[in-house]
């Protein structure tokens, strides 16, 4: 043990304490389609610095993106996932290249207000039915999730919306999010190793936290199809509206 806690550079409580955390992010994620990052990148900036808590959160994402990619591709709506998933993969490098100049505070800020603006975002008013985002929408979705991907390890804030706000089933919504979410990761983690901000130890932790991650994913997709769409919905804004007041919370 004394070994491991050489290796990971965290004592047992402290690394038993993530891996609670990254249960609970990883059932919201498995339930919702997405909030893993948003809820577990702040709570391990509490045990490590933020570019490290961004890395980690990457790494993570990057190893429960393969689980069920199968359904989730099938089941997204590739229309729009592909290109905002490509977009978002070419400006993560971009996001991890102002991370790694941006002030730990400042960039605490920054995270924080991402997760309030995904909240306020998700609570407008619903697209009419059978509205199909232009190439605007989905230009700038695929933008400002590539970049948050790099900054915060957190391409939800821009997606989340651009899914709930349109009339598509719930299946379709979080497969969509999942997918892209999955091609984020990608990015962030090649971005991560050609930065020379991702290290061994990092990768070992992350890999220690598959177990809770991949069981908590788990959990989370078997009540999935349970909840009815509303209620399915109303739970996704309650996720976002959790995390902006703990950000804000944990800011103060």
């Amino acid at each position: 043990m004394t070994s491991l806690t050489h290796l990971v550079g965290f004592a047992p409580l402290t690394l038993a304490g993530a891996a609670a955390m990254t249960f609970g992010a990883a059932y919201v994620r498995g339930l919702t389609g997405f909030g893993m990052a948003i809820i577990l990148v702040p709570l391990l900036g509490l045990i490590m610095p933020p570019g490290e808590a961004v890395v980690m959160g990457i790494l993570l994402q990057l190893l429960i993106g393969p689980v069920g990619i199968g359904m989730i591709v099938a089941d997204a709506d590739r229309a729009t996932a592909w290109p905002i998933g490509l977009l978002a993969m070419a400006l993560t490098p971009l996001g991890m290249v102002a991370l790694d100049h941006t002030p730990a505070d400042l960039a605490r800020l920054l995270i924080t207000l991402a997760a309030v603006a995904a909240f306020v975002a998700v609570l407008l008013p619903k697209q009419a039915e059978g509205h199909r985002p232009g190439k605007l929408a989905v230009a700038g979705t695929g933008i400002a999730s590539g970049i948050l991907t790099g900054f915060a390890a957190m391409p939800g804030p821009p997606v989340v919306p651009f899914y709930l706000r349109r009339r598509v089933e719930p299946k379709v919504a979080r497969a969509s999010m999942l997918m892209i979410f999955f091609m984020t990761a990608i990015a962030g983690t090649l971005a991560a190793l050609w930065l020379g901000i991702a290290n061994w130890r990092l990768l070992l932790v992350s890999l220690i936290l598959f177990a809770p991650m991949w069981l908590g994913n788990r959990v989370g997709a078997r009540h999935f199809g349970r909840v009815p769409p509303h209620i399915w919905q109303a739970m996704v804004a309650l996720v976002l509206g959790v995390a902006a007041v703990s950000a804000v919370v944990r800011l103060i």
